[in-house]
């Protein structure tokens, strides 16, 4: 097959703050690196996040890692490996200071130091008294993360692959990842890029649901694509509900409005937080306040017409502060509301967020498999960081601010990784035509045209199922019809075709495989969620509302070959210190 081909050192699927992270630190260390991003690198989702990212320096108050180590294992419920976990807190100091020095303008106090913010689930002495741990560039964080990398990147001649689309990773006989099939979106050309070393950095599935925050993007393309290499997808049950996006609507509030001093009610004026977490209140942790929130409404207690929301509050504080601390927020309330967050409560409701779960790896990025029931092999040269990847240092439930901190930790860490297998592997493997012709397949497949089911009509039908099986509270009858449902979805996805006009244009395509990636991993979600029989973090399910670590302190490994589920031990030894052993879970 004469398909053109590209070769470097390293190849990165994704151009967010994890895949540009890597990026730069191999750039600079002189490796030749491309990154594939089916969007303009700071188009990528990244750039939405809004609060800061989480980093003992107790430059507001006394702070240290032990204690963000504590708070990120209890906020996991006790799912988080702990040797990842004491990792990411160690390094995120050094992570926040190295953003400083490229460029990224944090917010400031009056000393000139990095200013910080209080944000839920934090604490001070290992469940004391609320913690300032965030650091932020004001309600824009991700955007000056995200371009102030790409500018890093394009000074370390970083070679960019704007506006392609990755349809599979390239594997050989011997199970080696030799890169991936991508397509120029714009023209429909397709190449080959052999890659000594690939690391996926797509993100997350938050388009499974039908209200979510996150961009259209975010079709779990990566996670898709490693199920379809024979990898598992680890954790797909715990997905994150923010308890603040704008009801209806879905726009992510961040938990800075809260953290600046901002509370929720209830149609009855209560800040009924105060009943569910008495200390932490409105900074519990997420899936702490989207479950209070949820109980209100379900209680009759909900706002508005349909009793469908819960208010934010912000009126009560100085309106000067809320535009320069939050700027973005009140300008997207304005438009989309057009209320003003100064004088305004905000109707929010829980709103699909994040996936804890994704692609296994260890602290050094390493894609890990069990090979054959047996113990963990680590896939030679593939890598996995950011939101697709499950390191797990979230567990059942991400504390906010540590998504931008785990980005920049394991992007970084995998890049030091690829940089010394690099070392030991200078050439690439050899790769025959016959692994380019089964990427080839895929997308002949969308060549097909007709009047068959309509890919953006199943897409609304998996985005409803989703929200209606799959929710904040599951039980088994709800969730046994949810695999039911998204099953026949799979097989109706066998008659889809795209619709029989003159041309085809490429981002028909696009959409086509975005949804086959979509339809992989809702199968994945719900049959993990299914098969999780308790109460942790995120999942939480009404017929089994106690979390069982006699049986359930383990991660779940869902197999798309035969839709099985197999489970592994958590690990809860860290690397220098004491584990901490699961307990009640309050706040």
């Amino acid at each position: 097959m004469n398909l053109p081909r590209r070769k470097f050192d390293t190849l990165i699927i994704g151009a967010g703050g994890g895949g540009l992270r890597a990026a730069l630190q191999l750039s600079q260390a002189d490796a030749r690196v491309a990154v594939v991003s089916k969007v303009f690198p700071t188009r990528s989702h990244t750039v939405a996040a809004q609060g800061g990212v989480n980093a003992a320096l107790a430059n507001v108050l006394p702070d240290n890692w032990h204690w963000h180590m504590f708070d990120t294992v209890k906020g996991s419920d006790y799912l988080g490996d702990q040797d990842a976990i004491e990792y990411m807190c160690r390094a995120a100091p050094q992570a926040v200071y190295e953003l400083e020095h490229f460029g990224v303008p944090f917010s400031r106090q009056q000393d000139g130091r990095i200013y910080q913010r209080r944000f839920g689930g934090q604490s001070r002495d290992f469940g004391g008294e609320q913690a300032a741990r965030t650091c932020a560039a004001a309600d824009r964080t991700g955007h000056a993360i995200l371009h102030t990398l790409y500018q890093q990147n394009l000074r370390a001649k970083t070679h960019f692959f704007d506006e392609f689309f990755a349809i599979d990773l390239v594997r050989d006989r011997e199970g080696y990842i030799l890169g991936a099939f991508v397509m120029e979106i714009a023209t429909g050309e397709v190449m080959i890029i052999e890659a000594k070393t690939t690391l996926i950095a797509t993100g997350g599935v938050g388009q499974l649901f039908r209200t979510n925050t996150n961009a259209l993007i975010n079709t779990g393309d990566g996670m898709a694509m490693a199920l379809r290499a024979g990898i598992p997808l680890q954790d797909m049950e715990f997905v994150q509900f923010h308890p603040t996006g704008i009801a209806g609507k879905g726009m992510l509030i961040s938990e800075g409005a809260r953290g600046e001093g901002g509370f929720l009610v209830n149609c009855e004026g209560e800040r009924f937080m105060e009943r569910y977490a008495p200390q932490a209140k409105d900074l519990a942790s997420r899936d702490v306040v989207s479950r209070a929130i949820a109980t209100e409404i379900r209680g009759g207690r909900g706002c508005g017409p349909g009793k469908d929301h819960v208010l934010l509050r912000l009126d009560h504080l100085d309106s000067d502060m809320i535009r320069k601390r939050l700027p973005a927020i009140r300008d997207m309330v304005l438009t989309f509301l057009h209320l003003d967050l100064c004088d305004t409560p905000a109707p929010v409701a829980p709103t699909v967020h994040y996936t804890m779960g994704g692609i296994p790896t260890n602290r050094f990025g390493q894609v890990v498999v069990p090979e054959n029931q047996g113990p963990e092999e680590t896939m030679p040269g593939l890598y996995a960081a950011g939101e697709c990847a499950c390191v797990s240092v979230h567990g059942g439930n991400r504390l906010g601010g540590n998504s931008l901190l785990d980005i920049l930790v394991f992007g970084r860490a995998a890049a030091n990784h690829i940089i010394g297998y690099l070392a030991e592997n200078r050439y690439h493997r050899p790769m025959s035509d016959e692994e380019a012709e089964k990427s080839m397949a895929r997308l002949a497949r969308w060549d097909k045209r007709g009047e068959g089911e309509s890919i953006d009509g199943l897409r609304t039908e998996l985005g409803n199922v989703m929200e209606d099986y799959c929710g904040v509270f599951r039980t088994e009858e709800i969730l046994k019809e949810g695999i039911s449902r998204v099953e026949e979805l799979v097989r109706r996805m066998d008659d889809a075709t795209l619709k029989d006009h003159s041309r085809i244009f490429n981002t028909a395509r696009v959409e086509a495989m975005e949804l086959e990636n979509l339809m992989d991993v809702a199968l994945a979600t719900v049959i993990s969620a299914y098969s999780r029989k308790e109460s942790r973090g995120a999942h939480s399910r009404m017929d089994y509302p106690d979390r069982d670590d006699l049986h359930w302190l383990r991660h779940s490994l869902y197999f798309r070959e035969d839709r099985s589920i197999d489970y592994k031990p958590v690990r809860t030894k860290p690397l220098s210190v004491d584990a901490f052993p699961p307990k009640a879970r309050t706040y």
